[in-house]
């Protein structure tokens, strides 16, 4: 039976979004990128609407060295700050940022966000070589890919503009089809050629692979931490 796949994003406001810095390229970018860690989890994202939780766990698993939270961890931490069933992304980045969470006697934050423009590609491949970025989308389409939250290597292509924006993923690699095909162990169909653009994301417990297209029509906002994280031992 394939897991529940719970959403639970608010869209930030605009008087935010109009404020933040946006991301600037100014290092190089590599051609193809991924980040993957070897351990993933729902977070919750299963039980609770705390996808924007999740996607920092996933974050801070993307680490070197990994670092993996617990689940029990992270939904109890969404709890206490009042994010477990619904937040905005900025919300719970403005809470990783200021108050981190604590695992195994380090607590690890955020650095500081900014906006980035999901629509320029180049830009958005910078961003995502610097770390996972953060992105709201509108998901009805979405969870309805094959595969989603059942095993990597899930496709979502030719997604259509959704309305609104209910759930948080992480952005996570980009590359040939084929190339990331080959990183996730997936195999590619027929119809779509190895050499075709495409990104790595992650949501409930998968990394798969998303047309830039999609990505433009069912994203609403999105976000990279700079570094993405900061650890202070206690």
């Amino acid at each position: 039976m394939p897991p529940r796949l719970l959403k639970g994003a608010n869209p930030t406001p605009r008087h935010l979004l109009a404020a933040a810095m946006p991301h600037v390229a100014t290092t190089p970018t590599p051609p193809q990128f991924l980040w993957l860690p070897k351990q993933l989890n729902l977070w919750g994202n299963g039980m609770f609407g705390d996808c924007c939780t999740a996607e920092e766990a996933f974050a801070k698993a993307c680490n070197f060295p990994e670092i993996f939270i617990p689940p029990a961890k992270i939904v109890k931490w969404a709890r206490n700050h009042f994010v477990l069933n619904g937040a905005g992304l900025y919300e719970v980045l403005q809470l990783m940022q200021t108050i981190g969470i604590d695992h195994d006697l380090v607590t690890y934050k955020d650095g500081p966000f900014h906006s980035v423009n999901w629509m320029d590609v180049p830009l958005l491949q910078n961003a995502i070589a610097q770390g996972p970025v953060k992105i709201g989308v509108a998901s009805d389409h979405l969870i309805q890919v094959p595969n989603i939250g059942v095993s990597n290597g899930w496709i979502a292509t030719g997604l259509p503009t959704g309305d609104p924006l209910d759930h948080c993923i992480s952005l996570a690699g980009y590359g040939p089809a084929s190339w990331l095909a080959t990183q996730l162990g997936a195999t590619l169909p027929a119809e779509i050629a190895g050499d075709t653009p495409m990104y790595a994301a992650f949501t409930w417990s998968t990394v798969g692979l998303i047309d830039p297209d999609s990505v433009s029509a069912i994203t609403g906002e999105a976000w990279l931490r700079t570094p993405t994280t900061i650890s202070k031992p206690d």
